[in-house]
């Protein structure tokens, strides 16, 4: 399953996974888009994948996403947690759950998630998109919405790190792994400031192809191949910055994003 798989490197995955054999679940916020990728999907599937739309800025949406996938799927052999997004606005803007939007969007809806679907997530693997943009801005567990803008986005990129971290520690039948999928020309992001940017950049940036490789190996790979709870970079086992490292952290940010999601108790 794979969640923000209407378009960019969530997509491609998709599509790369699916020309494999693979059964895919595509997760979306845009109806119109997800049906667009799904067809997309199909061809190479040769039928048409499961799709769910989901907006994880809200957390009411994220419950009923786990409600739908229960009651149709047994086990998810690989969840895909890669739906995000990224406002370059200092401006803060605040999700009806009362959290920044970047934080939760990128981690707590995705965290949300998993903790929702751990029982069909026994004996498989969580594969979180996070981004090198994470060693400049450290999460603050004791105010996870502290931060806006480019910093705030880093900050929840060092959250997806922290998270597949200490899932490692408390999911010992699962194994939960982050990368960096480098810098890729896609839909992702929102404000002029990206676009304008992303116009000088283009030439350089990947491929959604190229950004989703990692994402592929991570997902295929045997698991003796791979660490619980590393951080990967162009398919390899990287060291993240030191405040994305740290079990301490790592545990608080757990306790915290159960709080803030309304989870008063420990799935295991």
């Amino acid at each position: 399953m794979i969640t923000g798989a209407s378009s960019g490197i969530g997509l491609a995955g998709a599509k790369a996974l699916a020309s494999r054999g693979a059964g895919v679940v595509l997760v979306g916020r845009d109806r119109e888009r997800l049906k667009a990728a799904a067809d997309e999907v199909a061809v190479l599937a040769g039928f048409p994948p499961l799709t769910h739309t989901a907006d994880f800025s809200r957390l009411d949406d994220v419950h009923l996403l786990a409600d739908q996938l229960r009651q149709r799927l047994r086990r998810i052999h690989v969840l895909v947690s890669n739906a995000g997004a990224v406002r370059l606005s200092k401006k803060k803007t605040t999700t009806r759950d009362g959290h920044e939007t970047t934080v939760q969007v990128n981690h707590l809806g995705g965290f949300l998630l998993a903790n929702l679907l751990r029982e069909q997530l026994r004996g498989g693997r969580i594969v979180v998109t996070s981004s090198d943009v994470h060693s400049k801005h450290a999460i603050d567990p004791a105010d996870l919405s502290a931060k806006t803008g480019w910093a705030g986005y880093g900050a929840s990129k060092s959250a997806n790190i922290l998270f597949a971290l200490e899932a490692a520690r408390r999911w010992p039948d699962i194994v939960p792994v982050s990368f960096h999928p480098g810098v890729v020309s896609s839909r992702f992001g929102t404000g002029t400031l990206i676009k304008a940017g992303q116009f000088f950049i283009k030439p350089f940036l990947l491929t959604p192809e190229k950004g989703a490789d990692t994402m592929v190996h991570l997902v295929t790979a045997p698991t003796t191949e791979l660490q619980r709870g590393g951080y990967y970079v162009k398919r390899t086992l990287t060291r993240p910055a030191p405040h994305a490292a740290d079990p301490a952290t790592a545990a608080r940010l757990w306790d915290a994003s159960l709080a803030a999601v309304g989870i008063g108790w420990q799935r295991h």
